[in-house]
């Protein structure tokens, strides 16, 4: 298993990490098999989504913040972040990618993102190749 270090500098982002999941994949140097990137955050998660428009990362968080509010009366979470926890939930902590002939199986528009949603922290990205 491989283990990146991801800093994130605001209470909610995505960042794309497809280039550090590439890196951490090419260092390995297994050609083909199936890429397992997870996030071990409660308060986080991962995104597969388009990279060529910076809009879709910032309707996405839009998105998220308008179902998902930062503060509601019925929240009882002592930490105060249980809108986080909501939108970890809500986009899941893994996804699995198709590596072949040493590569990342990836459709043209799409990117890795890690999605903080209780920034800025210093976190964690697994990557599994088997």
């Amino acid at each position: 298993m491989q283990e990146l270090s991801i800093q994130t500098s605001e209470r909610t982002q995505l960042l794309d990490i497809t280039a550090k999941v590439a890196a951490a994949v090419r260092a390995d140097g297994r050609r083909d098999g199936i890429v397992t990137v997870f996030v071990p955050h409660t308060t986080a998660g991962l995104i597969i989504n388009e990279n060529a428009d910076p809009a879709v990362r910032h309707d996405l968080l839009d998105k998220l913040a308008r179902l998902i509010p930062e503060k509601e009366a019925f929240y009882t979470h002592a930490e105060g972040n249980s809108d986080a926890h909501l939108k970890s939930s809500l986009v899941g902590h893994s996804a699995q990618i198709i590596l072949e002939d040493g590569k990342l199986q990836m459709g043209v528009w799409q990117a890795i993102y890690f999605a903080e949603f209780d920034g800025p922290r210093q976190r964690q990205v697994w990557i599994k190749i088997t």
